[in-house]
């Protein structure tokens, strides 16, 4: 009777944490975005059967590199998310392509929704995650390799070769969201208060204020 008592709660703890893992599960074989529709329950409204086609379900978008040199920290990040493919609408799954300018970062920050792996298509990249204990866990990957960073976790990866790089990296949700660190702090609407930037990095609030403007989206 323990042994049996034991199984069902290993199950149930299993099935508990898989549901914590990934997005909600699918009730009807496709529910394809209406991305037209902005009511939102926890995810996109299914648009009609009738009107659904080939094209809700593909995607040529990461097939070509994107120009990371144009870019402020030498990356670029195209998405495949629900927002580009609505037939991904719960199906919990989602993939990025990124490319990398010599010297390129991708900047720290985290997916509040999603566990990520990264597949390195060409090139190095150092690599990295810190966890809530403040250590880094990192590595250098290449062509060929694999790395997975946990869901919600900081993490990071840089391009210190001389050459481009390129990764794919996939998504345990349609839609994982991303907050870079810097971003999120100092390029914020409304603004985060300045004192409160001040006394949370140690600095003054004319650096706050370069920060501020470095990182502001450009016009």
């Amino acid at each position: 009777m323990a042994v049996s008592s034991l199984v069902t709660i290993l199950s149930f703890l299993f099935l508990v944490s898989s549901n914590l893992a990934a997005d909600s599960d699918m009730l009807q074989d496709i529910c394809v975005a209406d991305l037209n529709v902005g009511v939102r329950v926890n995810g996109f409204a299914c648009k009609p059967a009738a009107t659904v086609t080939e094209a809700d379900f593909f995607f040529q978008g990461l097939a070509k590199p994107g120009a990371a040199t144009n870019t402020t920290m030498g990356s670029l990040v195209t998405a495949a998310n629900v927002e580009k493919i609505p037939g991904l609408n719960t199906l919990g799954v989602s993939m990025s392509r990124v490319d990398y300018a010599p010297g390129g970062l991708n900047p720290p920050h985290t997916h509040p929704r999603a566990t990520e792996i990264v597949f390195v298509l060409e090139g190095t990249l150092d690599v990295g995650f810190i966890t809530t204990a403040n250590k880094l866990i990192a590595k250098t990957i290449t062509k060929g390799d694999v790395f997975v960073f946990p869901r919600g976790l900081v993490h990071f990866q840089k391009n210190n070769a001389d050459v481009p790089a390129a990764a794919l990296a996939a998504f345990n949700s349609q839609l994982p969201g991303t907050q870079s660190l810097a971003a999120t702090l100092f390029a914020a609407t409304p603004s985060v208060p300045d004192h409160v930037l001040t006394k949370a990095f140690q600095i003054g609030t004319k650096e706050v204020e370069k920060i501020k403007s470095r990182l502001q989206p450009k016009k």
